[in-house]
């Protein structure tokens, strides 16, 4: 059976793209920080449930060393955080700007790295045609339709556009595809009761676009839809 590795597993879209794969009999590897209050994420059958701070990188080093000679077919960076919500020109909080990009921006390249021999012997068993590595990342860090305001949130995933299309270009000769992932607006406690799809909606979206996923698309940006998103 083929194995993922989610982060930020517990709620929302997380743990609806957990409960999916799951069903899919996939081997599922559900990583988030209190495990312990995790109730709906641990019921689910074949997930193993993993307490990571995604910020805390001796932590993913230690993570990656349990799974030690595990194949991993899907890396899927989908923790993250908005930060305060400032309008235009009323950035004050500067330590938490540094957080969102922690998680945001450095954590999935760090996961990347860390769980990338994983990659690579999932790779070299070729049962799914490569590897791969999805980041959620939002519309909001493209560049070239960016609206103002939410300043950390939109350069932590601009960032992390940045960092895993240039993770695509170096991996390609190794057949590990790697893209970024809009989930849409979403009812999540991030995207409020007033965003435009269900969590269902989008899991099932971005699950499509994951399993289509082929190395002639790897580096690019994707809605949740299957539409390309420019940078």
């Amino acid at each position: 059976m083929p194995t993922l590795l989610i982060t930020g597993a517990n709620r929302g879209i997380g743990l609806e793209l957990t409960k999916r794969y799951a069903a899919d009999g996939w081997t599922v590897i559900a990583a988030c920080r209190e495990p312990q209050s995790a109730t709906t994420l641990k019921a689910i059958r074949g997930v193993s449930v993993e307490a990571l701070d995604v910020t805390d990188y001796t932590a993913v080093d230690k993570l990656a060393q349990t799974y030690d000679g595990t194949a991993i077919d899907l890396l899927l960076n989908n923790a993250g955080i908005y930060g305060h919500r400032d309008g235009a020109l009323k950035v004050s909080d500067f330590d938490t700007y540094l957080q969102v990009l922690q998680v945001n921006s450095v954590a999935p390249m760090k996961l990347a790295l860390a769980f990338l021999p994983h990659l690579k012997a999932a790779q070299n068993r070729n049962k799914m045609g490569g590897a791969k590595i999805a980041t959620i990342s939002s519309r909001m860090g493209s560049i070239a339709e960016s609206g103002g305001g939410a300043y950390a949130y939109r350069a932590s995933k601009a960032a992390i556009n940045a960092g895993m299309h240039n993770l695509a270009l170096d991996l390609k000769s190794s057949g590990i595809s790697c893209i970024t992932l809009h989930p849409g607006w979403v009812k999540t406690d991030m995207g409020g009761a007033g965003a435009d799809i269900d969590v269902a909606t989008s899991a099932a979206g971005l699950k499509q676009v994951i399993d289509g996923l082929a190395l002639k698309d790897t580096g690019k940006f994707y809605n949740y839809d299957g539409g390309e998103i420019p940078w």
